[in-house]
């Protein structure tokens, strides 16, 4: 019953693309209705994930998550650097990759089951998240010294962000070859008869995909409105509010994954989305704000960085020896409520 009715509303989407182009309703209810729209998007992507990782594995599956997964993220922030709005840029990134970290890892671990998981994957990816928190440094120095999107932080920004990239894709593609070299070795292990064929995945995948890009255009457009509305700042809205809605497909597609008993999978799937959004898609809006009127630097706010550097090291401890419990993603879940009030309180720049 409950897969009919996803299934059936996977109709909110081109709904919601219809209101907004047709009727022309309020900001603040086509920010509710493409929130709702995400939800069955979410459900499909990660539905289509799963079926492809039984061709794929666990680590190649996570890896198609994570880089269909964070297309919202990515048209959110570039049609905010169009419109001008750096700091909602940085902190709906900011904000993607804590909640990664700490709410759809900590929701994953509490509705799976307790079991062992890929450290050494994780563990090279969540470095990854630390390096770059660290690598950014220099640049919020100059966002505290200056107006933070001035040229002298994007000229320092620019450099960053590539090495950041060829990080990303150095290490990741040596972490693609090892789970497919360990794919290989596992012959035995057939995709079930009722998986989907690949191809049918990951047309599933892009079809997802393309619905969430339309939607995520039509929700970053009505973030201020709703904003003002609820009476909360943009910087809020954006780290956690926007951030979670962008974040649905990997937190849909990881705990249906999770409650169906495969955690290295829904593990992956939260911790390398994580990583590839600060080190790939956090660099490359900012080098493509570049030929926009107003580049976007890296200088994240010391509450951004401070939070992304606790979620780093709360994650770490709970990955440390290879297995998960439910009172490790609780505890997940108590660092990202510990966040929302810091953000909560923060106020924007």
């Amino acid at each position: 019953m409950a897969r009919r009715i996803l299934w059936a509303s996977l109709a909110l989407a081109p709904v919601t693309i219809a209101v907004d182009h047709l009727l022309a309703p309020g900001k603040t209810t086509m920010f509710v209705l493409s929130a709702a729209s995400l939800i069955p998007l979410a459900w499909l992507i990660g539905e289509s994930t799963e079926h492809a990782a039984e061709h794929t594995g666990a680590g190649i599956g996570g890896f198609l998550n994570a880089s269909f997964g964070n297309a919202p993220e990515l048209i959110i922030a570039l049609f905010a650097a169009a419109d001008a709005l750096p700091e909602v840029v940085r902190a709906s990134l900011a904000g993607s990759v804590i909640s990664n970290l700490l709410l759809v890892f900590g929701v994953t671990i509490v509705v799976g089951p307790e079991k062992s998981i890929d450290l050494r994957s994780l563990g090279t990816q969540l470095g990854l998240v630390g390096i770059s928190v660290l690598a950014v440094l220099p640049v919020a120095v100059l966002g505290y010294a200056g107006p933070p999107d001035r040229h002298a932080a994007v000229v320092v920004s620019a450099p960053i962000a590539i090495g950041l990239v060829v990080l990303y894709l150095a290490v990741v593609g040596r972490n693609l070859r090892r789970h497919h070299r360990h794919q290989v070795e596992r012959r035995l292990e057939h995709p079930s008869e009722t998986a989907w064929s690949l191809p049918v995945s990951l047309v599933a995948l892009g079809i997802g995909t393309i619905f969430t890009a339309f939607v995520s255009e039509i929700l970053v457009h009505s973030i201020g409105a709703f904003s003002h509305s609820a009476g909360l700042s943009e910087f809020f809205v954006a780290a956690v509010l926007l951030a979670i809605v962008g974040n649905a497909a990997e937190h849909g597609g990881a705990v249906v994954i999770a409650h169906d008993g495969d955690m290295r999978l829904a593990s992956e799937i939260a911790i390398s989305s994580a990583a590839q959004v600060a080190l790939l898609v956090a660099p490359v809006v900012m080098l493509v704000s570049l030929f926009l009127d107003h580049p976007v630097a890296l200088a994240f706010r010391w509450e951004e960085l401070a939070a992304l550097g606790g979620a780093v090291l709360v994650a770490g401890a709970v990955i440390r020896d290879g297995r998960t419990t439910h009172r490790e993603g609780w505890m997940l879940l108590a660092g990202y409520a510990v966040v929302v009030a810091g953000f909560l309180a923060a106020g924007n720049r």
